[in-house]
């Protein structure tokens, strides 16, 4: 192996885990990384850290990973700030205390997922597996690793402020359906008793609270910031200064009796999360009420130019190097993200929630610079891995008149019909794979990341020469897919994609001809992989019989399928809890049980010789030999 010594902290060189760790210092520093332990600390002759972020996940330092990327936010304003990745929580708690008290705060997160979503299927099973832990292997955090890790911060350091965030602090910031437990939980602020919780991508947030608490203020005092939460006694929060329009949600007592009242708190919650600017929200809960201010502005470019441009090693610490590796920077270490945000709105989807319904993009500079970056990772052989976003296509797209986005409360900029005043020009992300692909050492970009096909299709001659949506679908279909391309269509009956806020299957099947068009006159032999959900709100046994008639007259076997898991603040699960539709009041029907979940799922499978006498009982159950005849007739 023939490497340089590192020259800066944006040059990544030879890595890998076979190697020593004193191979690898030679290299590059261990401090080109934040600390983890003690010993890392006193090589930077630190006594004590400023912040010590607490993470679920492994520490790969790499912008992906949520717990790195506030650390590095954290650090370039000045301060020590170290990493205590997923510490022992069954022991004596040693993990705990190793790295001592920070001087201002403890930041904790159950890591990018959910940590009961990371623990168990939709079936409630455990899982073997954990992507975000070296090895694929789980029991390295807790089950709602967000109030455990709070507890035991609380219970070994009582003075010190503890500020959660993340997806699963994020989500869970209001009163909020449990699968898990089947049961409505009061907020994460409450069962936890933080004394702080920042929502969204919180690098604007944090940035805010440090220095706040480094300039002497006491967290009890911060109750006017932006994008954050905390609690508060219900006796004192009629003295706050509101400087914003106030909400009061339905109580957490009130919606725990009435599924009524928690449909109204959630439909409100959702309005305000989809406004540009939105009101402070309170929602009760016991003895004290749970403050919500509301969120920043989208970032804009240089901010988020600015968030990518840190100095991340984009490697897991050495520490990971005999335990294996984690399967989810080797998913994402040769890919890009160019923007954040999502103005999709499905009903069963987290990603508006978190991340937000207006699009941040990155710069084409900025994008190619980290494309560089990527370039020296070993083992990188030409090609990206993806160029996307929680959407593949949708940079640099935004409201041509902002003021009228600044007024707009809707959950979904494209349903059930794209907003006219969306400007959804794809000629921009077009021209951006363009110029990535003729970089000197870019064989092939592929996007992995999901293609919103139904803003593409259906257009008319006008429409597609102003919104460039043919050519970006030639282009996709003809250089950037790897074999497969991957879809959500996530359904076929109406009624139940109007419930998931998706568009007519019409439309996917409008896709495959193209895409099966554009392949064939580039020579191409390459398929389309569908993704479905069965047991989706809505989701009836006749729908899911329909649904595998429909894509086995396509020629789908499917492989990308997923059985409905409810997840916090999304509308899919306050639907699959209370029965109903908080905008309409209607009822809505779901698959609750087990056996009526396994079911509908068999459905999906229908190509399997053993399922053919399930799947014949259950047709015959619901009245529809029709099916039965286009489904199972090659086994009569």
């Amino acid at each position: 192996m023939n490497c340089k010594k590192k020259a800066s902290g944006f040059s990544v060189i030879c890595y890998t885990f076979g190697i020593q760790l004193k191979d690898l210092e030679e290299l590059r520093p261990i401090t080109d990384w934040l600390p983890v332990t003690r010993e890392e600390m006193d090589r930077r002759g630190w006594k004590q850290a400023d912040v010590i972020i607490v993470s679920g996940d492994a520490y790969v330092d790499h912008p992906s990973f949520g717990h790195a990327v506030i650390a590095r936010i954290i650090e370039h304003e000045g301060f020590r700030v170290a990493i205590l990745p997923q510490p022992n929580w069954r022991d004596d708690l040693r993990d705990f205390k190793k790295l001592g008290r920070p001087r201002l705060f403890f930041g904790v997160t159950a890591g990018c997922m959910d940590s009961m979503v990371n623990h168990y299927t939709a079936g409630l099973r455990l899982r073997s597996d954990d992507a975000y832990t070296a090895g694929d292997k789980s029991g390295f955090r807790p089950d709602y690793a967000t109030y455990e890790y709070t507890r035991i911060l609380k219970q070994i350091f009582p003075e010190t402020p503890v500020i959660i965030g993340g997806v699963e602090a994020s989500l869970r910031r209001f009163t909020h359906y449990d699968y898990w437990s089947d049961t409505l939980k009061p907020s994460v602020l409450a069962e936890s008793k933080a004394d702080m919780l920042i929502y969204g991508m919180g690098e604007q947030a944090i940035i805010q609270v440090v220095h706040a608490l480094a300039g002497g203020s006491k967290i009890e005092e911060l109750n006017n910031l932006p994008q954050t939460a905390f609690r508060i006694s219900k006796a004192k929060k009629h003295c706050l200064h509101y400087a914003e329009e106030t909400l009061e949600l339905p109580s957490h007592e009130q919606c725990v009796k009435d599924k009524k009242a928690f449909a109204e708190s959630f439909r409100i919650i959702e309005t305000e999360s989809n406004k540009m600017i939105s009101a402070r929200l309170i929602q009760d809960s016991d003895s004290f009420s749970i403050v919500v201010n509301p969120p920043l502005m989208p970032m804009n470019e240089s901010t988020l130019d600015a968030s990518f441009s840190l100095p991340y090693t984009r490697l897991p610490h050495p520490r990971y190097k005999k335990r294996g590796s984690i399967p989810a920077w080797e998913m994402i270490k040769f890919s890009v993200t160019i923007h954040r945000g999502c103005f999709g709105g499905c009903s069963f989807c987290t990603i508006s929630a978190h991340q937000g319904r207006f699009i941040a993009s990155r710069s084409e500079a900025s994008i190619i610079h980290e494309i560089e970056e990527i370039k020296k990772i070993p083992g990188f052989t030409g090609n990206l891995t993806d160029l996307g976003g929680p959407s593949a296509n949708m940079y640099r797209m935004k409201g041509t008149n902002i003021n009228q986005c600044m007024k707009c409360k809707r959950p979904s900029c494209i349903y059930p019909a794209n907003c006219p005043n969306l400007n959804d020009d794809h000629g921009p992300l077009t021209a951006l794979y363009k110029r990535v692909q003729a970089l000197q050492g870019i064989r092939k970009i592929f996007i992995g990341s999901g293609i919103r096909y139904d803003m593409i299709t259906g257009k008319t001659a006008a429409e597609n020469k102003k919104g460039n949506y043919s050519a970006y679908a030639k282009q996709v279909i003809a250089h950037h897919v790897s074999g497969r391309l991957k879809i959500a269509p996530e359904h076929s009956s109406d009624h139940v994609l109007k419930l998931m806020r998706k568009p007519s299957f019409k439309l996917f099947k409008e896709f495959t001809t193209e895409f099966e068009k554009i392949s064939s006159q580039h020579g191409l032999r390459q398929q389309i992989v569908p993704y479905f959900i069965s047991s989706h709100p809505g989701s009836t046994l006749a729908d899911m019989a329909e649904l595998a008639a429909q894509t086995k007259e396509l020629g789908y076997r499917l492989e990308q399928v997923q059985d409905f898991t409810p997840t916090p603040m999304t509308l899919a699960s306050v639907m699959f809890y209370t029965g109903i539709d908080p905008y309409t009041g209607e009822k809505v029907y779901s698959a609750r049980t087990r056996d009526d979940k396994n079911d509908q799922k068999s459905f999906f499978f229908w190509y399997k010789k053993e399922n053919s006498e399930k799947l014949r009982f259950l047709l015959n159950r619901i009245n529809r030999p029709d099916i039965a005849r286009k489904l199972l007739m090659k086994r009569q």
